[in-house]
């Protein structure tokens, strides 16, 4: 039986997002669906996304845009739609991540299989990340097995057992958007509700000892209404 990949159609216009995505739910794929930057943002909320079907041309953002944003937080697969034949939008998409690049009009049976290719290598990627026990990020060494963090001067950074978890959740799904349900399910405390800012006081904890500015975070990334992101 083949596996089902999960693949976020971003596109405005619904008749064409729909047609695609009920091709792409036929053949048993879980399919999400976007009609502009916003909605598109709220789906990586929901889980893993092995590749994002990316129309450049959307009303309110500029499908460039998107991709440029997201690749910093995701390593999903990305393949970008457009109904222009422009090789400088090919150039631009493939040099900002893009992975494949399509113009409409499209043949779906085509698609499919360059969709299920570019799906099995990121799920095979994101795999072999997550079994590597060693984990770095600008130059910090976190060593799951053995509960250290390395700074980038060699030296070990001091961590509570709530903090090394929080920590190892993060850096483990690097660029996956975590809600704060979620992670509660990596820290010990489990008898805390998650809406009593546990989470939220950890975060500031961590952000205090590994960010460059704790004011200005660059590697634990708050998601405005979902959760956090790490994008070291």
């Amino acid at each position: 039986m083949q596996r089902a990949y999960h693949i976020l159609v971003v596109e405005d216009d619904p008749v064409g997002r729909q047609m695609l995505s009920m091709y792409l739910r036929k053949e048993n794929h879980h399919v999400s669906e976007a009609g502009n930057g916003e909605e598109m943002r709220a789906a990586f909320g929901g889980g893993d996304v092995d590749v994002v079907m990316l129309d450049i041309n959307l009303p309110d953002e500029d499908g460039l845009s998107l991709l440029r944003e997201i690749r910093r937080q995701s390593e999903a697969g990305f393949i970008m739609v457009t109904s222009r034949n422009e090789d400088v939008d090919r150039i631009v998409a493939l040099e900002l991540g893009a992975d494949d690049y399509v113009t409409k009009p499209y043949n779906m049976r085509e698609l499919l299989p360059r969709t299920k290719n570019l799906a099995r290598r990121v799920v095979a990627a994101r795999a072999v990340r997550q079994d590597e026990p060693l984990k770095s990020f600008a130059g910090w060494t976190l060593d799951i097995p053995h509960w250290t963090l390395t700074t980038p001067d060699g030296e070990t950074m001091r961590l509570t057992r709530a903090e090394f978890e929080l920590l190892a959740a993060f850096v483990t799904n690097r660029g996956q958007v975590l809600t704060r349900d979620q992670l509660m399910d990596h820290v010990s405390r489990r008898g805390y509700d998650a809406l009593d800012r546990t989470i939220d006081v950890l975060v500031r904890r961590l952000r205090r000892k590994i960010e460059p500015n704790p004011e200005k975070p660059r590697f634990i990334v708050t998601v405005h209404g979902l959760g956090y992101v790490f994008s070291a």
